[in-house]
């Protein structure tokens, strides 16, 4: 056996490996085997580290060194320096990862030192492709445990008294769905794992399968024994080329260990995890059209009931959780319910994953005991809004979910919360938004996203939502009567109660929450014709004020060719005029703004 005195962690998830994390690593191992230190040092890929924005990252052991944006040049600073002669590299460190000349090891870096992270322990810290790395934290001992010690009833009841909640957006009681399907009668009965992450900026389940995908393995295996079921199914988006890879070659560890098969710890009891990739289909993020679709049909939702629990895959009784779900389960196992339930709040235990994007500094994953305030993730965990912007919204629970605006930072995030809030925790989205977001146009981005991906089974969310759609673009392009309102409001509320599944009885939430919250918004847009945000192109006008110095840069740039120097002269010596916008003419690009030298910005919008 093989001792290093230092271990390096490259970050190999779908974001750092886009930005040559692999290449990071092989150059590295290069440099290291030049300098004779390659018995010395390990390399490690590993999965996602959670702070995307730093990516690629880089973590140095023991020290914990935190090196961030890292290129494959800085492999070989990096070797010599820090590997060889033991000097950090101060200037490629993340940002908080030094203070005051003071060097903090990752885990004091307060992004990750707040976060309570149970279901992406592993997530960063191993060899997602190694399972002696994983059965080295403990791996696989829950399902000996429950294999060996503990009858099927025994592990409902564990799961049931941790409080466990459904962490796919619905939220349902994680324990009552397999006792349900534990109570079914039947000959045979199937797992499922729902790995069909659809939401816009969601990539939490994906993570999780990239950085530790024997977790969601054992979980699943545990549930079989729970629910009496030999043969597992993990539906998976091919979207995810890493997350289908290391789930591959997790499930061939598995077996070749003999913790997948037949006979599994000599105990009698046979089960077995088959993939099936989706097409990238949003509605097959619904229970009964994922079902569909793994039983090769076109992926559209049935009526409920009966439920999955009941009538799931080839008609059998199902057991289908999330990603995430899953993931929590092995420490439930080891730990205990009550451990579990000693975390988060009354009604919502544990932890929630949290993808968190758009204006905020600290992109990435998160994971945050429930109850934790929307103040503390977005400046906390978050380090706030970029550019000194002032905080607008966040939308939570993606196209299905709703806006959270100032008033309710100090709002404690759990699922019923977040219900009467008129949103939702969903997979676990949160797109932060500041004073340049025009509310009216991310009510029809999500909007858009919802008509894109209905399947078009039932009426109101096939109609209903292009309809929605043809108002929403009427009023952002100055068309838009008082009337509109009215009639948004009526064809929400009927697709909420009529559509078929969940996808169309929650695409109207995010107009709904963001005509709440922001109703001068809309005013603005219909009565005005006005978008306060300067966003909606079709009711913007570019000016050129009299700070123009008639350079000229503006009219080369112009592809419509509608500005000219017709104004004044403002340069008697060379005779150079204030140039001026054919607002006919003008196609509203920003060309114009975006060439105009940044000390003059003689140009603005309104």
């Amino acid at each position: 056996m093989s001792y290093y005195r230092s271990h390096v962690l490259i970050c190999g998830g779908t974001g750092c490996t886009s930005s040559k994390s692999r290449e990071i690593k092989k150059e590295l191992e290069l440099q290291l085997e030049r300098l004779g230190l390659e018995q010395e040092v390990q390399v490690v890929m590993t999965g996602c580290f959670g702070l995307c924005e730093a990516g690629p990252i880089m973590i140095v052991y023991p020290e914990g060194t935190f090196y961030s944006k890292v290129q494959v040049s800085d492999a070989k600073r990096i070797a010599e320096e820090h590997l060889l002669k033991g000097r950090i590299i101060k200037d490629l460190l993340f940002k908080e990862a030094i203070e005051d000349g003071e060097i903090k090891s990752v885990n004091e870096v307060e992004f990750y030192a707040k976060q309570t992270r149970l279901a992406l322990r592993n997530c960063g810290k191993i060899n997602p492709e190694n399972i002696d790395e994983y059965i080295a934290h403990d791996g696989y001992m829950a399902l000996a445990k429950v294999l060996t010690e503990m009858k099927p009833e025994e592990v409902i009841s564990e799961v049931k008294k941790s409080g466990l909640r459904g962490r796919g957006g619905g939220g349902f009681t994680t324990g009552l769905k397999w006792e349900f399907t534990y109570k079914s009668k039947s000959d045979k009965k199937y797992v499922a794992c729902n790995a069909d992450e659809g939401d816009p900026g969601a990539f939490m389940d994906r993570s999780i399968l990239e950085g530790d995908p024997h977790a969601v393995l054992e979980a699943m295996t545990i549930a079989g024994y729970a629910i009496g079921a030999d043969t597992g199914y993990i539906y998976v988006r091919a979207e995810y080329p890493i997350a289908v890879k290391r789930l591959s070659i997790a499930i061939k560890q598995a077996h070749d260990y003999g913790l997948l098969g037949e006979n599994i710890f000599n105990t009698g009891f046979d089960f077995d995890i088959e993939l099936r990739l989706g097409a990238g289909a949003f509605v097959c993020g619904e229970e009964t059209a994922l079902i569909e679709s793994i039983e090769g049909k076109r992926g559209m939702p049935r009526p409920r009931p009966p439920f999955p629990a009941v009538k799931g895959v080839w008609e059998k009784p199902t057991l289908l959780n999330n990603v995430e779900t899953y993931a929590n389960i092995p420490q439930i196992i080891l730990k205990g319910g009550d451990w579990f339930s000693s975390i988060g709040t009354e009604r919502s235990k544990g932890t929630k994953v949290f993808a968190l994007g758009g204006k905020i500094n600290n992109t990435g994953l998160v994971e945050i005991p429930m109850g934790t305030t929307l103040k503390e993730v977005i400046y906390g965990i978050g380090g706030g809004i970029p550019n000194g912007k002032k905080f607008k919204a966040a939308q939570t629970g993606g196209p299905s979910g709703g806006c959270l605006t100032e008033e309710y930072l100090d709002t404690e995030i759990d699922f019923d919360n977040l219900v009467a809030l008129g949103s939702m925790m969903g997979s676990g989205g949160m797109i932060i938004m500041d004073e340049d977001n025009c509310m009216v146009d991310i009510a029809r981005f999500y909007l858009d996203f919802t008509c894109d991906e209905s399947c078009g089974k039932c009426t109101p969310c096939r109609e209903g939502t292009k309809r929605m759609m043809g108002i929403l673009n009427k009023i952002t392009e100055g068309k838009g009567e008082l009337s509109d309102l009215d009639e948004l409001e009526q064809l929400a509320d009927y697709i909420k109660a009529n559509s078929l599944c969940g996808l169309g009885q929650t695409a109207p939430n995010p107009v709904l929450s963001t005509m709440h919250h922001f109703k001068d918004e809309y005013l603005a847009h219909v009565i005005d014709k006005r978008c306060p945000a300067g966003v909606c192109s079709k009711l913007l006008e570019y000016y050129i004020t009299e700070k123009c110095i008639g350079c000229g840069m503006c009219a080369k740039s112009c592809p419509a060719a509608c500005i000219k120097p017709i104004g004044e002269v403002v340069n008697a010596k060379t005779g150079r005029r204030r140039h001026v916008i054919n607002k006919v003419d003008c196609i509203k690009c920003g060309a114009c703004m975006a060439t105009c030298p940044t000390k003059i910005s003689a140009i603005i919008k309104r």
